[in-house]
């Protein structure tokens, strides 16, 4: 698999694959990583990537012939995905689909955003990460792709590591505790200690449903649906 991010910064992005299960998937050869910059295809004398809006407003506005020829050398298949806070959310069902696609593009808007007629061109798809706004659109490339790579296969090892990860099901995942059982006189569930693995997964499963109904209550009701409709 690979990924072309199209970026004014690509150090920011370049680093976080310089270390742990990132870097060594990339070593192994699960996916690898390409960068585009806009000012390499600005007719600019300057190498300009950005002019004031149309209409008038607050804010530059990234304009479309940098993004237009940068884009347009992609070769045919490759998956556009823009960041904007007008997308559709980011969920882990997405990860799963966009890790099963052979070349994925991030495009990254800076300034008040990207002149409309790039991504209606060019968009494959828009996400949002969240109801924020942010400087750029690095942050949510780096998050879609991280949450993307760990689908593939062979990335994390044990196939297990997804299964029980939060978002796989609409209950959040139980609780984790680490060795020693007892720290600053503070235990654990002592079912975990028992090896018992069928009441470990009981206990699991109720603890997951306690931390779901407290902080996301509205998947607590998608399990109950989901666990109704599987009777």
């Amino acid at each position: 698999m690979r990924f072309t991010y199209v970026t004014l910064f690509s150090n920011l992005i370049e680093g976080y694959f310089q270390d742990s299960i990132l870097k060594r998937a990339i070593e192994s050869g699960k996916f690898e990583v390409a960068y585009l910059n806009p000012r390499d295809y600005s007719a600019s004398k300057h190498s300009k990537v950005d002019d004031t809006a149309v209409g008038g407003g607050a804010g530059m506005v990234m304009t479309p012939q940098p993004l237009f020829d940068a884009l347009n050398t992609l070769e045919e298949g490759a998956y556009v995905i823009f960041a904007a806070p007008v997308g559709k959310q980011f969920t882990q069902n997405d990860a799963k689909r966009l890790a099963l696609k052979e070349h994925v593009v991030f495009v990254s808007g800076r300034y008040e955003g990207i002149d409309e007629r790039v991504i209606e061109s060019f968009a494959d798809e828009v996400f949002s990460i969240g109801d924020y706004v942010l400087t750029g659109g690095e942050l949510p490339s780096l998050v879609m792709s991280d949450a993307i790579v760990r689908n593939i296969d062979g990335v994390l090892g044990n196939s297990e590591s997804l299964e029980y990860e939060s978002f796989e099901t609409p209950l959040l995942e139980a609780p984790s505790f680490g060795k020693p059982a007892i720290y600053e006189q503070m235990g654990v569930p002592s079912e975990y200690l028992k090896g018992n693995h069928s009441k470990i997964l009981a206990l699991k499963l109720a603890m997951s449903e306690c931390k779901t109904k407290y902080f996301r209550p509205e998947q607590l009701l998608k399990h109950k649906i989901r666990t109704s409709y599987e009777k």
